[in-house]
């Protein structure tokens, strides 16, 4: 995979499915527990940012977007 040094971060819609979501919820409730009132203080926008960042970067987003037939009609 190509490294890129330069990114930049952009804001997008994205359809995912509800049980991937439902799954990242959950999971990062567990990481970080509830306070002490019981809220779980979390920006689950956040880590799927990351998660989706990182799996472009190991699966060659750079490399897919080389290709026109990857490209929506």
């Amino acid at each position: 995979m190509a490294e890129s040094t330069d990114t930049i971060t952009i804001q997008v819609n994205l359809d995912i499915a509800t049980e991937a979501l439902k799954t990242i919820v959950e999971t990062a409730k567990q990481m970080v527990g509830p306070d002490k009132k019981g809220h779980y203080r979390v920006d689950t926008a956040d880590i799927v940012g990351e998660m989706i960042s990182r799996f472009l970067m190991e699966k060659d987003f750079e490399e897919y977007v080389r290709h026109r037939a990857h490209y929506p009609d």
